[in-house]
This record gives C-alpha cells, structure tokens and sequence, in this order.
C-alpha cells in the first residue's frame, strides 16, 4: 500500500476552505493509501513564534475538527509533528544541502511576507519552513502528498531536495508525486483565499446562525453596485460557493439571474446559504460529543504519535548508517 502524508498548522478552528482544500480529500485518501495525517506545531512558530501560547488548545481544537468531520484513527495515523522528533534531525540534515536561493523563489513565501504586514517573518524558521516539511513527508517515504494549488510548489522542492540527498549519497527516499484536491481555493469573505489570517473565514465550527451573517456579508460582482445592476457570475466569489454548494438547477437559476439582474446578490446567496448550514449539521452533532471529551482526543493523538514515532526510528536509523554518523 502507497503512503499518504499530509499536515496542517494548529491554529484552531477549521473552516471551509480546510474542508474542501484538503478534508474531503483526506477521507477518501484513508480508505485507500497508508496515511499520516499530522498536526504541524512546529510550522505554526514559523509565523507565530511570539506566541506560542495557543498552540495546546489549538491542536485540540482542530484535532477535535478532524474527528467530527469523519478522520478515522483506525484508518489513518493521527499525530503531532512535535512528538516525533526524528522530523527535527532529518530537517536539519536536508538543511546543510538545500541552497538558498531554492527557498527563495518559494511562491507561498512572498506571498505571505507581502500579505502579512502585522509579523517579523524575517527569521530562518519562515524561509526554511519548505524543508522542514520535506523532512515531515520523506521521513514516512511517502508516495503522494495531497496539497493545494498553492502548496504545490512546496512538494516540487522537497523532490528536489530528495533528488539532491539520493545523489550525494544513495537513493534512500522515494521522489513523492503531488495529488491536487480538486477544489483547490475556497474564496473568503472579502473575495481572497479564505484563511483565519485574512479574517475573512468561515469556521465549521460556527453556529448556523453565525454562518448566516458570515455569508450574507460576503463580496459579490463589484459591477453590481444597485439592485438592477446585472452582474457577471464568474466575478462573484460567492458564486464560487454556490459551485460547491448548490444543485445544477439552482446553479442555473442564480446565474441567469445575475446576468439579468433578476434576483438580489442577497436572495441569491440565501440559496447556497442553507446548503452550507445543512451540509455541517452532522459535523455539529460529532464535535458537540467531542467538546465534552478533549481526553479522547489526547489519546488519539498519543497512539498516532507512537505509530509514527516508530516508523520515522526506522527511516533515521537507514539515514544516520549512509551518512556514518
């Protein structure tokens, strides 16, 4: 069977971009591959650094996500990055022969240092966060790595820096493939990628009612400025929801009815608003039993971790031998 591994930060709550960039995904990945699904604590100081005081009750908060939304620690193991510390020494060992200027043309890293103005991101940790996750995918010698659009640039380094290492040395780690979900960017509020950073998510966690005002507010067609103005469906990032969310017929309707300006951006987003609502009523019942029972998911976490913990000994100890040290 291939391996799968894949991670996220813990910056708590999940919202719907983590659902159709990578969850969705992740459930059907664990029926069919051997899957290490990671909670990436040491990424989270990349960025957060200052304040690494959230990091406990964010892990909880997002493991809890996982489990309600259907991840199955009997299927997939479940882990933190930080309890494995062999991803730290494979990590420092790619560092000593990943040039710089690799790390520089990273897409993700400009984007970030350009977008978030409110954080020194001028350390090591952020410009060298693309191999440390070279090492959280090698170190399990996995096949595939199922990313975004936007993290594919990541897993083309870290084939580079497995071609590097076999070369230099000898052919140890597998040159992983990228496996691209297929709705790769969920718009936020604001029309930009949904992301808790942005402030413009919306979380699975919220209330219906929560959800409601979210996207009642949501960026529409700028062009349609009154209530007559006809718009252009393909502008409007709330129509990128109704894709996700909505019927064919109802995807027709709403269309037509913007070009015409039939129908009001509101009464339109109304129609996909209730899909989303629905879609998440089973998640809120599973999270509502895990609220009340965070030592389950500490133990959840404490089998993945010995499970990977395992089976990252055994790539160190083949890595540590052709390196003779």
């Amino acid at each position: 069977m291939e391996t799968i591994v894949s991670g996220m930060r813990p910056t708590g709550r999940l919202h719907l971009g983590h659902l159709h960039g990578a969850l969705k995904n992740w459930l059907r990945l664990q029926e069919q591959y051997q899957c290490y699904f990671f909670v990436a604590d040491w990424h989270a100081l990349t960025t957060d650094y200052a304040a690494p005081q959230g990091i406990q009750q964010s892990t909880i908060e997002m493991v809890m996500d996982w489990l309600s939304i259907g991840l199955d620690p009997a299927k997939a193991v479940l882990f933190r990055q930080s309890r494995v510390k062999e991803h730290a020494e494979l990590h420092l060992l790619y560092s000593m022969i990943t040039p710089v200027p690799w790390l520089e043309r990273n897409p993700t890293y400009k984007e970030q240092i350009k977008e978030i103005v409110d954080k020194d991101l001028s350390t090591y940790g952020f410009l060298g966060y693309p191999v440390l996750q070279a090492a959280d995918i090698t170190i399990y010698k996995a096949n595939k790595v199922p990313v975004g659009v936007d993290q594919a640039p990541h897993v083309e380094l870290t084939r580079e820096i497995v071609r590097r290492f076999n070369q230099i040395y000898r052919p140890i780690f597998p040159e992983p493939e990228v496996l691209l979900t297929e709705t790769q960017k969920m718009p936020g509020l604001d029309g930009r990628k949904m992301s808790k950073s942005y402030g413009n998510a919306v979380f699975l966690s919220d209330t219906p009612k929560e959800i409601d005002q979210k996207l009642s507010r949501m960026m529409t067609d700028p062009a349609r400025v009154r209530r007559n103005d006809p718009g252009e469906p393909e502008k409007c990032p709330a129509f990128q929801l109704h894709k996700v969310y909505c019927t064919p017929q109802e995807i027709d309707y709403v269309s037509q009815g913007c070009r015409s300006a039939g129908i009001g951006c509101l009464d339109c987003k109304k129609i996909m608003i209730k899909h989303v609502i629905d879609d998440l009523a089973p998640f809120r019942e599973k999270r509502a039993y895990y609220q009340d029972k965070p030592g389950e998911v500490e133990a959840v976490l404490a089998t993945g971790n010995q499970t990977a913990q395992k089976a990252a000994a055994a790539t160190m100890d083949e890595v540590r031998g052709t390196l003779g040290l």
